[in-house]
């Protein structure tokens, strides 16, 4: 496969707020390609891929954690913070890596799991060997059980308790996840300069974000839950200080499984910020949600609710990710209807959550994914893509844990669907090999043929995107409609940059999750007489009427980007 790559730019563009623009795309390493035929991906691989993902639109790439692991925990459970797992390579490969992404102009972002450590870790081998050791106070000991009662146990289906039992030290640990994770004590200041030590180590290696994983719970005390105490956020405040003063234009990304109003405190203010970008968890069940009960009122409700965030910050949106699909903040009722729609087969799920693929999840319509994809892409916030779903991959509920959605990447119809050479009993896990989502049918190469393919329908979403600065930047502003099934808003940016020149930017995004074609009257009192365009191929629209509003027809389950504005462009596809 060959890749007409764009324009390569002689390193990284000056833009300390690169990632409010950027679209993300999760690989995890040992899923997408493995160079040397141990049937497991590597750094080496995904450095041979960087034009495909040049080629797509990427701009920066999350990759889940590469450090030496026990793998118990696909990797979150690590045993070393400065190697990387020789299965993937070597620290070195991992500058070569950054290297060439930059040469792409694509940025690196690691992922931390600072809160916890394997068991395996050094750290508490000689923490529960020698309790009163320099490493005797770097993990959370307690001769009861009982310490920290409204901290909520978050593995429900696999852990009865936040505490286990160390045969070896005699007492307790604390663990917030798996119990081969134990959490490290951060009131211990050998624990905070060692994360420190572990953030400056990554980003001297030119890494342009690091995404904070578990990032609530860092601190406990006797009378709070655990999440967010006023010591988390002192610390991430020390963290943030370091980085905009040691390395300015480097991101810290919260992963905050909370709803925003929670979220939004680690983003800190302007005088004491934070992080520079957070994930936006409760959106995304309930664009689901939209889709199967044809309802947009639940969706519009979240997106209403006016989260103030300071200059500079961004939320990253998602669809998909190498987790289940939380269904944590939902009701009981809106969660069993998600299991209906989602997972009726028990397989299907985890913890408090849906382990499927987006494909799967859309019953591989393509009506739905385009929906999705458009809707992912005009809301307000950077989209993080998940490997594999822009080919509309599928996944194995069969695999145990969360490894359903993470199978190797399908590049082409041969053997191992491309991703290895090795003996296929060789693989970490198999290749999707079912009726719909078959490696012969879903892979990069065949779509790469197809002009009209999910690959680069997306492809062209994204360079669509790039074109339009208020995607970035922008505000969001929902608009009334008198269809049920119909969401409306405005995104609009009043700087420049755009192909409009340097006048402000509207663009107004509709969406239909009918599953019949609909008739609909938005509400746009603040447009009157302004005339519409089609930003993808740049058709006129009814112009806005003097009592301020737009009719328009909608396919079943469709979407309109339309620029508003006198100004006439010329659009299509890139």
């Amino acid at each position: 496969m060959s890749f007409t790559a764009p324009i390569q730019l002689p390193g990284l563009t000056l833009d300390t707020q690169w990632y409010r623009r950027a679209v993300f795309y999760e690989v995890m390493v040992r899923s997408f390609v493995d160079s040397n035929g141990d049937g497991s991906g590597d750094l080496a691989g995904l450095v041979g891929k960087l034009d495909y993902l040049q080629w797509l639109g990427v701009d920066a790439l999350w990759i889940p954690p590469i450090y030496a692991s026990p793998l118990r925990d696909g990797g979150y459970d690590v045993s070393d913070f400065k190697s990387v797992l020789p299965e993937f390579g070597t620290v070195d490969e991992f500058k070569d890596l950054v290297t060439k992404a930059h040469e792409r102009n694509m940025r690196i972002v690691m992922d931390y799991p600072l809160n916890h450590t394997s068991d395996a870790h050094d750290w508490f081998q000689q923490s529960r060997l020698d309790p009163h050791g320099p490493f005797g106070d770097y993990y959370v000991w307690s001769d009861s059980d009982q310490k920290y009662p409204n901290i909520r146990v978050i593995f429900v289906d696999t852990e009865e308790s936040n505490w286990a039992f160390d045969p070896v030290r005699r007492q307790f640990y604390f663990h917030r996840f798996f119990s081969h994770q134990p959490d490290l004590n951060f009131d211990n200041p050998a624990v905070r300069e060692a994360t420190i030590d572990t953030v400056r180590f990554w980003l001297d290696m030119g890494v342009d974000g690091i995404r904070l994983d578990a990032i609530p719970y860092l601190f406990e005390s006797e009378d709070g839950n655990g999440e967010g105490e006023p010591k988390t956020h002192e610390f991430i405040k020390e963290i943030r200080a370091i980085v905009d003063k040691e390395y300015p234009g480097r991101v810290l990304i919260a992963e905050a499984n909370q709803w925003p109003q929670e979220v939004v405190s680690f983003f800190g203010t302007e005088e004491e910020p934070e992080c520079h970008m957070a994930f936006d968890f409760p959106v995304m069940p309930r664009i689901f949600y939209s889709l199967r009960s044809q309802q947009a009122g639940e969706l519009v409700r979240l997106l209403k609710e006016t989260t103030e965030v300071p200059p500079g910050a961004a939320w990253g949106v998602f669809l998909r990710n190498h987790d289940e699909l939380t269904l944590e903040m939902v009701s009981e009722e809106y969660r069993q209807a998600m299991y209906g729609w989602y997972a009726y087969d028990p397989r299907m799920r985890s913890n408090v959550g849906i382990r499927r693929r987006l494909a799967p999840l859309l019953d591989n319509s393509r009506a739905e994914l385009e929906l999705a994809h458009a809707l992912l892409f005009s809301l307000q916030g950077s989209p993080f893509l998940y490997y594999g779903d822009e080919i509309g991959m599928g996944d194995n509920i069969w695999l145990p844990d969360r490894d359903s959605s993470r199978t190797p990447m399908q590049w082409t119809p041969d053997r191992n669907a491309g991703f290895s050479h090795a003996d296929p009993g060789k693989l970490y896990l198999p290749v999707v090999q079912s009726l719909v989502y078959n490696y012969n049918l879903i892979n990069v190469e065949s779509q790469l043929a197809q002009s009209r393919s999910l690959l680069h329908w997306i492809r062209n979403v994204i360079h669509v995107r790039k074109g339009h600065p208020t995607f970035g930047l922008g505000s969001l502003r929902i608009l009334d409609t008198n269809n049920e099934s119909v969401l409306a808003f405005v995104r609009e940016y009043e700087g420049s940059g755009s192909q409009f020149g340097d006048s402000p930017e509207t663009v107004l995004c509709v969406f239909s999750f009918a599953h019949n074609p609909v008739s609909v009257e938005i509400s746009a009192p603040d447009f009157v007489g302004a005339t519409t365009y089609d930003l993808f191929g740049g058709s006129q629209f009814p112009t806005i009427s003097e009592d301020g509003s737009l009719q328009l027809t909608l396919g079943t389950q469709s979407f309109y980007w339309l620029h508003v504005g006198a100004t006439h462009f010329v659009g299509g596809r890139t």
